[in-house]
Parts: C-alpha cells; structure tokens; sequence
C-alpha cells in the first residue's frame, strides 16, 4: 500500500486518535506545552513516586509532542521509553541514554534514523508508521551491536525494492525483522546480492526525495493559501478590508450582520471540505490536520469563555443608590441584634469545606456585603455600623462565617451604684451592727427584760418522794424563794394554783 494514495480515511483516523488523546491527558494544551516539559515526565513517572533521576522506564504516548528534548539529561537511567502516537520529526537528544534497551517511536513523523550511536544496550527499535524513505540511514545502526529487533512497517522504505535484503544485509546482528525471524540462509543470500540490491535502493531514494521535495512545497503552497484565506476573513470581519469602513459604518452595518449569520455555514461547510478533501499522508499534511483541529479546539474554548463573559451581572444597587438584599450562593443566615454590647452579628451558615480563600466580605455603614465563590451575598443592615471596626471570624467545625459589626451610636446605659442608694437609716445599722461585732455578746438573763413569761416556769417540780427507812431520808430543806422587789403579797387574793 502506497503512502501517497491514502487520502481522507487516515485523517479521520488521526482525529479520532487526537481526541482520544485529549481526553487522556485531561488537560488544556497551549502552543508551548507540545515539547517534553519536566511537570509532564513527573506526572507520568507516579510508578517511581514522581522521581525521574531514577527513573527506569517512562510511557509518553499520546502527548503531542513535537521534539524530542531534555531526557537524555532528567533521565539517565531509563531503559524503556515509549514515544509512539506523537509528532516528532527527528530523533534526538537521545544519544546520552547509555542504558536504553527498549525505544518506541512509533506513528511519528520521523524520516531518518539517526543519533542513535550513543545507546550502546539498545536492543529493539519500533520505527512502525512514519516517514521513513532514507533506507541507507540504516547504516548508523551498526554500532548498536546489541540491537536483535527493528520494526519498519509502514514506512514508505518497505516498499522499495530489495528491502528487506538490504537490511538484512547491512544489519549483521539482527534476529528479527517486521516481526519475523532472519534465518542464516537468508543472510546468506542477502550478502551475496548485497552490491546489486544497494545499488537499486539508491536509486529508489533518490526518486522518493524529489517526490519528497515537492510534497514539500505543495504544501507549503497550501498552508500559505489557507492562512491568506484566514487574515482575509479576519479582515473582514474586522472591517478593514474597505478602506472607507469607517466613514461608512452606518451604511454596511447591515451587510456585516448578513456577513456574521453566514460566517457559521461557511465555516461548516469549510469543515467538510477539509475533512473530505483527498490529501496525501505526509508529515506536513499530518502536521497541517494537527493544527487544524487544535485551531477548531481553541475557537470552540474562546466561544464557550464569550458565553461566560455574556452572563448578565448581579444588580447590587438601583439606578437611584437603593441597595437590595440579594442572596446568589442560596445561604442560610441569622442577623442578631446584640444590644448589651452595642453591636449587630450576622451568621452566615457558609460551605464547610469551602476554602476560606474564597470568601470576600466587604462591610459598609448601611450593609454588608460577602462574595461567595464569585456570588454575592448582600444584607442592608437595621442600623448604621463602624466598618473599621467590624471583624470576621469563620467556625472551624460548622464553617460558618461570623460579621461582628459595632454600632455607629453609642448607646449610655445607666449604672446602678449600690454604695450611693444605700438609705441613712441602713447605714445606722451597718454602724451597730459595726459595733456590736466588736463587742463581746453576752446571755440576758434578767426576766424583766422580757415582755413574755418564762416557759421554763410553766411546770412545777414535783417534790421528791423519800424512799427507804425514815432515819435513811433526807431531810426536807424549804427553800425560800427571793421574792421580787417590787411584789406585794396581797391576802385577799386567792393564791394561783
């Protein structure tokens, strides 16, 4: 199969693989990320915890990448490197890598082998679908005299005549080629035929370089044609391609709105074209179909940024300077007035596991206001309060956000004095009992003193009743009770019994 003749089914083939790779790498590309970047071979090296002095072994397929740089001083020690599903267009800076065994470049853009002198333990080569017409650059393979296995299929230098004889008899040390083994008969055979068979592939590259040389330059050709299409209708939808546009922009306004309601058909239909054209494979038509899709990425990302850019602003405050209660993040909130310490909290229940890096709170004398991840939150206050002196806290186990925001009128609260509102009688009896504390307090035990009767004297004593002989009994002794001072015995009256 001739490489020339595939036409419009291997770029749907390079779409698909593209997309594929996208979706991979999960990340947007720029023009500069297309090169082997340091945070790339660590993100693909997680094998051996991001380390890539000691790195082994390292698979960097499908990264569009489009040379092939700076491994040979990051990685001295890999062994295995996978390339393949790239743009790379020559091999290089590999030359260092004294321990690589195993080195697949596979679907690139390579058109030569070279530089491969200096990986001494090199011991198989995937050169599978590229550009390969240089057959006689095989040669520089020579000194890799570990090398068992090569793979060329798919490159244009398989179709030429005496290919295989022609590797087989240059390459003495090879076991295996395309998959399949070198018997010694056929070795022998090769070098028999060896001078014959050189001769006719050189013959044959120098054919496939002229044809080369003009796939070259009929692209070229193209890609200049299709960036002049470009500026021209950037131009003119700029406006500048009549050199009166501006003079007369009120007359062709309508023809440029006319202009922009079928831009998007022609661009379709632009589309379709390209993609059923019949083009050659070739590394500039597959370089070409690259940056054709990667220019449809970016006009696709640039529309969906515009989208976002369009969305209509949060209205915060009236044309006539009214200021309106808005709540966007949909938050739960409390607002409390705090009359003992003269001041107005507000709670707001924010996300819990919302970084606090994404809170801004801005507090003015008649509102407060808290922009959540970009959406406001907006609360006219009751009354007017001090913004240099409000302060904001955030709970570390309910995440709420806690304004604390002081009164702009101070408000005095009369104090209640206990030592001045003490009545002058209080203070006499503060002053006794002062008095009394430091005197020693003694028993009253004059009757006199007394307005009630003594419950003591309530009960007579019984007398006592002797017990045992007469002459053994006490005497009874009659006691005269001292009678009072001041009583008078009266013997008209009856005795009290």
């Amino acid at each position: 199969m001739s490489p020339v003749c595939m036409y419009a089914d291997w770029r749907i083939l390079f779409s698909l693989k593209s997309t594929v790779c996208t979706g991979n790498s999960g990340t947007e590309k720029s023009v500069t990320e297309y090169d082997i970047t340091e945070d790339l071979v660590r993100r693909r090296a997680e094998h051996n915890n991001c380390e890539i002095f000691s790195l082994e072994e390292i698979s960097l397929h499908q990264q569009e990448i489009e040379k092939l740089e700076y491994l040979d001083k990051w990685c001295r020690h890999l062994k295995i490197l996978y390339l393949q599903n790239n743009l790379i267009p020559k091999i290089e800076n590999v030359g260092k890598l004294k321990k690589l065994e195993y080195l697949n470049v596979a679907l690139n853009n390579i058109e030569r082998i070279e530089n491969l002198e200096g990986c001494e333990e090199l011991r198989k080569l995937d050169l599978t679908a590229n550009f390969i017409g240089e057959l006689s650059s095989i040669e520089a393979l020579k000194h890799n005299i570990h090398l068992k296995e090569l793979f060329l299929v798919g490159n244009p230098c398989t179709e030429f005549e005496g290919y295989r004889q022609f590797v087989v008899a240059t390459l003495h040390q090879l076991k295996c080629l395309d998959s399949k083994q070198i018997e010694r008969s056929e070795r022998i055979q090769a070098l028999q035929n060896y001078p014959e068979v050189k001769q006719k592939i050189r013959e044959q590259e120098q054919a496939y370089l002229l044809k080369r040389a003009r796939e070259k330059e009929e692209a070229q050709r193209r890609m200049q044609k299709r960036m002049d299409k470009k500026q021209k209708q950037m131009e003119s939808k700029l406006g500048f391609d009549r050199p009166d546009s501006l003079q007369e922009k009120e007359k062709h306004q309508t023809e440029r709105e006319e202009e922009q309601e079928s831009w998007r058909t022609v661009e379709d239909d632009e589309d379709k074209r390209f993609w059923e054209e019949p083009t050659p494979y070739t590394p500039e038509s597959r370089l070409e179909t690259h940056r054709y899709m990667e220019e449809k990425r970016r006009a696709k990302e640039n529309v969906r940024e515009s989208k976002k850019k369009e969305k209509p602003l949060w209205t915060l405050v009236t044309a006539e300077g009214k200021v309106l209660n808005v709540n966007a993040p949909k938050l739960h909130f409390s607002l409390k007035d705090d009359e003992e310490n003269n001041q107005i909290i507000l709670d707001l229940a924010v996300y819990r596991h919302l970084d606090t890096s994404l809170l801004d709170i801005d507090v003015q004398p008649t509102y407060v206001r808290v922009m959540v991840k970009g959406k406001p939150f907006q609360l006219v206050l009751p009354e007017e309060v001090k913004p240099d002196s409000s302060s904001a806290k955030r709970s570390q186990t309910t995440g709420h956000l806690v304004i604390s925001m002081p009164k702009a009128k101070d408000i005095i609260l009369p104090q209640q004095k206990v030592a001045t509102s003490v009545k002058h009688s209080d203070c006499n009896t503060l002053q006794k009992n002062a008095g009394r504390s430091r005197q020693v307090e003694k028993l009253e035990v004059d009757p006199s003193k007394y307005s009630f009767p003594d419950i003591t004297k309530i009960i007579q004593e019984k007398e006592q009743i002797g017990l045992g002989p007469i002459k053994l009994q006490p005497e009874k002794t009659t006691e005269t009770k001292n009678s009072y001072v001041d009583f008078e015995n009266n013997e008209g009256v009856p005795p009290l019994i």
